[in-house]
């Protein structure tokens, strides 16, 4: 099979099929004249590949998975453990998304929107540290008008 009706039937783009060939996930046969030849189990492999890389696993993480897949003497819990680690990575970043969109939010409630130049937002954005917090730690910047204790009125 050549790399058009093994993406069809994968569902992944070819470029993706060759670097998943160039980080040694899939490894197709080779004609003489250098064209890859890929098998019925090249194609389940990158179905595989690419319904794991759809849930977010690392490509380190789908390297681990494609191992414990191919070796009968596995254990499942040997597959939860790299499930259950992603699954942890995924709970942090929804939490840093909530704690995103929470400082946001206040930022879109506080704004007027108005013809004024005053503006939280870009008064919040000016004061982020390094860290992506207020000077104060706060998450919001010291002028903005909807903080208690700001140092602008209104």
């Amino acid at each position: 099979m050549n790399i058009g009706d093994v993406a069809d039937r994968s569902g992944l783009p070819a470029k993706t099929i060759r670097y998943y060939e160039d980080i040694g996930l899939v490894k197709p046969l080779r004609s003489a004249n250098g064209y890859r030849s890929f098998r019925e189990s090249d194609v389940h492999k990158l179905a595989f590949l690419g319904r794991a890389r759809a849930l977010g696993f690392s490509i380190e993480d789908c390297r681990n998975l494609l191992k414990l897949y191919e070796d009968d003497h596995r254990t499942s819990a040997e597959v939860k453990e790299i499930a259950e680690q992603h699954l942890e990575r995924i709970d942090g970043k929804i939490a840093e998304l909530k704690e995103m969109r929470a400082t946001l939010a206040h930022l879109v409630d506080e704004c007027a929107g108005d013809q004024r130049p005053d503006c939280p937002i870009l008064a919040d954005l000016a004061m982020k540290g390094p860290e992506g917090r207020g000077r104060d730690g706060s998450g919001l910047a010291r002028d903005c008008p909807g903080r208690q204790g700001s140092d602008k009125r209104g």
